[in-house]
């Protein structure tokens, strides 16, 4: 990924409080596409691991929420992990 996506995932391990919404939007648009659902304060990432899992991300007045970055934090260490093994 791009220097830039990199910080921003450096920063939210160190510290997922106060992390931008657009920042978390960015990341994940860089790993998981475009969100199968976007409009309003929601953005909805579909994982390209099987089954049906989503990462549901909400703008809080411009600041992502801390479980929400946390839950795309744990994703990116699945994508890690399935990288791994193959």
């Amino acid at each position: 990924m791009g220097k830039n996506v990199d910080q921003i995932i450096e920063r939210m391990r160190v510290n997922p409080k106060g992390v931008r919404f657009s920042d978390l939007a960015t990341v994940c648009d860089s790993y998981f596409g475009n969100p199968r659902q976007s409009g309003s304060s929601h953005r909805v990432y579909k994982m390209p691991w099987p089954g049906d899992p989503r990462v549901n991300i909400q703008n809080d007045k411009g600041k992502a929420k801390i479980y929400q970055v946390k839950q795309v934090l744990a994703a990116l260490d699945k994508l890690e992990e399935l990288k791994n093994v193959r």
